[in-house]
This record gives C-alpha cells, structure tokens and sequence, in this order.
C-alpha cells in the first residue's frame, strides 16, 4: 500500500482477578494514518496532542519501524498523522495502542497480514501481552509468556456484557504501580486468584451474573490503593451495591462490568467521569489511505 489507515481499539487488562492474564477490547479508539513523505512528520490531535514527541522518538513511529525492520522492509520518511480519543497514563491501553498502530501499520505498507509475529513484537515493546493482545484481536483475550514467546487466546465476550469506564482527571505511572506490588503473597491468595481468574473467564463469556464473584482480587488492587486512593474507594462502593467493578489495568481509571449500562444512583464520581464503552470485538483494522 502506498498509504495506511489504522483504527485501534482501548482496552483494559486484569479484569480484577486476571493479573497480567485478562485483557479486553473497549469501544474508544485512536486512529492513524501512515503514508510516504519526503520528510518524516508527525502530527497529533486529540489525547497527548501538545506532549508527546513528534519525532521518531513516538511511540507509534518506533514501533513501526521496528516492526518493518522484522520484516525486512524500510518504509522510509513518513507522514504520520494521529487522532487519539484514549486518554494516556489511566489505564485504558493507550501506549498498548499506539503500539500496535505502528505495527499494523508496518504490516498494512508491507502488504502482510498480522500474525503472531507480530503479537510478540507488540508485547515486547510493552511488556506485558494483555492489553495489545486485546487491541490486536478484539474481544476478550487470555495472554500468557512461555518459551516461545508472548502467546494469547481470543474469547468471544457475553453478547449482554456492557461496560463503564469511570475515568479520573488524574493520571497514574504503570512502573509506579506495579513497584508498589510485594514480591510474594500468602498460598492462600494465590489459590483465591487462580480460582476467581478461572471463574472470571467463564463470567466474561457465559455467565454474567457470576461476574462480581470472578472479579474479586486479592493479588494487585488494594496494594496500589496509595497510589489512588479515589479510584479504591469508588471499586469498593461500587462492588458493595453488587456492581462488579475493577481497575482498570493498572489505574486510576474504574471499569463497572455489567449487563446494565446505567450505574447505580447516589454515586459520588466527583473528579471522574463515567464512559459507557461498549466492548470492541473486532481489533484492530488496517485499510487503504
């Protein structure tokens, strides 16, 4: 292709109990256009426009290029122009999306289909696979690292599963987050989360009604709680009213799950505002510019 339009969805990873093993595909997107200049140029609108870099150093022209040199080919100075809508650093995969922009749109100008490659080189970048695992393949998504590489499964999300993100102006730093995780927990947590993460799959595809016991987390949530005191309070009051919700990702944003979109009366979201998203089964989309 001589041009290349991207459209990436959000996501959101953990899901509560799936630490580092859950990810799924939100209905906010960023979408780039990637075509042939004779000098290289970014332009950014939107989320992170004013701040992020707009030279090679973004995000979306380093993963590009990385993922054209893994293909053997050199798209050369490019024209890169962004429209991001998935606000950065609260936890709805934005730096998982711009990732993968880059790399489906290496793909898209070689002319190649995305494959596992390509999955691996965007969890690489990440690293961690649950978040561009979810924006690459749509849906919900089980991501796991072995000897091979960053591997991920595609599950097809409950047909009534509606989500809230319950976004903060505040921002969050994942390395922050996850520094504030100790390095062991208590056999009995660990079962817990094995236990609740099984259930949450089959919550998430089968039987929504089961999802505020599979969300129940003992491994990642209230360790951050320094972090964003907010956001904790608001999962919790959420979670007493029966609502089955989370961090999303690593924070500060709130992801309500459930199969009503309205959240329950008498919140206080002072400092948040409440998105109802619905969940993005289809991935990312790469076309013609």
């Amino acid at each position: 292709m001589s041009g290349v339009r991207v459209r990436v969805p959000a996501s959101t990873a953990n899901l509560g109990s799936g630490f580092d093993a859950l990810g799924m595909a939100l209905g906010r997107h960023d979408e780039v256009v990637v075509r042939p200049a004779l000098a290289t140029a970014v332009h950014v609108t939107g989320e992170g426009a004013g701040e992020v870099a707009l030279d090679e150093r973004h995000l979306v022209l380093r993963a590009l290029r990385a993922a054209a040199a893994k293909l053997g080919t050199d798209p050369g100075p490019v024209e890169l122009i962004c429209a991001n809508t998935i606000p950065h650093a609260r936890g709805l995969g934005s730096s998982a999306a711009a990732i993968v922009a880059g790399i489906a749109a290496a793909y898209g100008l070689a002319g190649k289909r995305l494959d596992e490659d390509a999955l691996h080189l965007a969890a690489e970048f990440e690293g961690h696979a649950d978040n561009v695992a979810a924006s690459l393949l749509g849906g919900l998504v089980v991501a796991w690292h072995d000897d091979g590489g960053f591997r991920a499964a595609r599950l097809e999300p409950h047909p009534d599963l509606r989500v809230t993100a319950i976004v903060p102006a505040e921002r969050s730093d994942t390395h922050v987050t996850r520094g504030l995780l100790p390095e062991t927990v208590p056999h009995a947590d660990a079962a817990f989360a094995a236990g609740r993460a099984a259930l949450a799959v089959h919550a998430l595809t089968a039987a929504p009604e089961l999802l505020l016991a599979a969300t129940a987390d003992r491994l990642h949530q209230d360790y951050r709680e320094s972090a964003y005191p907010a956001t904790l309070r608001l999962v919790r009051e959420l979670r007493a009213l029966g609502v089955a919700a989370v961090v999303s990702g690593a924070g500060p944003t709130v992801l309500a799950l459930s199969t009503e979109q309205d959240l329950p009366d008498g919140l206080d979201l002072r400092g948040f505002t409440a998105w109802p998203l619905d969940v993005d089964r289809s991935g990312v989309v790469v076309e013609g510019a």
